[in-house]
């Protein structure tokens, strides 16, 4: 185990077996089309599946914990709670970064740390949000830097509700006008980051999200052969990733 990653087994359901992986729904009252897939997905695939993994944006954003009694935000948990024989594991992405415990004891979750390596059906399997790996986007990684910060979380969570979600809409409205004058290639990921990442574990298959550019890359790397699976964005194309012990593929939800 490296990188304080933590190693999770797969839990013991009778087979056929198999994991979902999603990320980037963007969850708001605002996106009815998207929170329709999500209530769908969760009463058909998710409640079959023996593990569902959210890999971060699961929320448009995540004002803090103390939100959660939200109307919109009671209805996902009640989604989640509902998957009885399905765990459910959360990971922070750059929208909901502020998700915490209250939260995933909430959705009946366990919240995960970005990265994490785990036994994917004998294979191990390194799954990430992935916007640590856009090196080439220097602004945003500066801005990811304060935002992950003790001191920046503790002082944001000291603000009220109300005074949180405005600077949360004022910086989603700047993060749009930004990204239309950006080029398009900074806002990938970077080869090395992906390559530093999977030899500091050992040379995992990796999963993640965040970039909306789903599709299967492989990475040689000091002569191993890697997998790195990117998630679909709920915005432009709704599909999940099923994972089992035959393999990996992507699988469209209607």
């Amino acid at each position: 185990m490296k990188g304080g990653a933590v190693v999770l087994p797969q839990s013991s359901i009778p087979d056929p077996q198999f994991s979902l992986f999603i990320s980037d729904l963007h969850l708001s009252a605002d996106h009815p089309h998207s929170t329709a897939a999500f209530d769908d997905f969760i009463a058909t695939a998710a409640c079959q599946a023996e593990a569902l993994y959210v890999l971060g944006d699961l929320f448009e954003y995540w004002a803090g914990d103390d939100d959660l009694h939200a109307p919109f935000h009671q209805h996902v948990i009640d989604a989640f709670r509902s998957l009885r024989d399905t765990r459910v594991y959360l990971m922070h992405g750059n929208r909901d970064l502020l998700m915490g415990e209250e939260l995933a004891h909430a959705c009946n979750a366990t919240l995960l740390a970005d990265p994490t390596l785990i036994d994917l059906y004998g294979t191990p399997t390194l799954i990430s949000h992935g916007d640590a790996l856009c090196t080439d986007d220097i602004e945003y990684q500066k801005f990811r830097t304060l935002v992950h910060s003790v001191d920046f979380k503790a002082d944001f969570l000291a603000k009220s509700l109300a005074e949180r979600k405005a600077y949360i809409e004022q910086l989603r409205r700047h993060s749009e006008t930004e990204k239309k004058s950006k080029n398009m290639s900074i806002m990938d990921v970077n080869n090395e980051a992906v390559a530093g990442l999977l030899r500091a574990f050992d040379y995992p298959r990796m999963i993640h999200g965040h970039t909306h550019r789903p599709a299967r890359h492989e990475h040689l790397i000091d002569g191993h052969l890697c997998e790195r699976w990117v998630l679909s964005d709920w915005d432009s194309q709704i599909a999940v990733l099923r994972c089992d012990n035959s393999g990996i593929r992507f699988q469209s939800i209607s």
